[in-house]
């Protein structure tokens, strides 16, 4: 989650100016709303988040606190891949996020039977993603997740209209599952080179090469 810090300035002889920054994450955006306060010419410091909440300086100790330990900061790509011949799918996932003071990386992908296009794999790629945040326990979090299929991702922003039955099936079990999570999640269709590890992934979940692994990052 980032977070837009927000103060008046006061100064002898004018009225208080309302300033504010730009989002930042939470460690920085505390550490100069500290500054602010120590310098004594700032005065309702305030930290407003991505989804308009907004807390005091003792509020957000309190927050970053709880949530350093919680999985956050999370970035997902998804892809998934359709073998014609046998309707199988491969579903690949990568999951980027903070623990503490640590970042990691976790790998994972599934086969899915019984599909009928590679479509449908996709959604089912992205909703495979959804059950691994729901498995690392992570509730109430903005989340950036990005594919190379613009198709899922403008079906879900609500700017392209879904007229098949099963697609659409698909849709709701996805928007029922970030719900369901409390995930605010921000959508960002992404070239295929830059999703190239998840589509890795699907590949070898078709040729039988399973994968589950989480490494921290350096």
């Amino acid at each position: 989650m980032k977070y837009k810090l927000e103060w008046e300035y006061r100064a002898k002889g004018i009225d208080p100016i309302l300033f504010s920054s730009d989002f930042l994450d939470g460690e920085h955006a505390l550490q100069a709303g500290e500054e602010l306060e120590k310098s004594g010419k700032a005065g309702e410091i305030s930290f407003k988040d991505e989804i308009g909440t907004s807390w005091t300086i003792k509020e957000m100790r309190k927050l970053l606190e709880e949530v350093e330990e919680e999985p956050h900061d999370l970035t997902v790509y998804f892809d998934g891949g359709f073998d014609n011949y046998n309707h199988k799918a491969g579903l690949g996932a990568i999951i980027y996020f903070k623990q503490g003071k640590k970042k990691y990386r976790l790998r994972a992908n599934e086969v899915f039977d019984e599909l009928e296009t590679n479509n449908e794999a996709e959604y089912a790629a992205l909703y495979f993603a959804l059950t691994i945040l729901e498995e690392m326990g992570v509730r109430n979090m903005t989340c950036d997740i990005k594919g190379d299929s613009q198709v899922v991702l403008k079906q879900l922003e609500g700017e392209w209209p879904c007229y098949e039955e099963t697609l659409n099936r698909w849709l709701d079990r996805i928007e029922n599952k970030i719900k369901e999570l409390g995930l605010y999640p921000k959508y960002n269709p992404v070239g295929r080179k830059e999703n190239k590890e998840a589509d890795k992934l699907a590949t070898q979940a078709l040729q039988g090469k399973m994968i589950n692994s989480k490494m921290q990052i350096l």
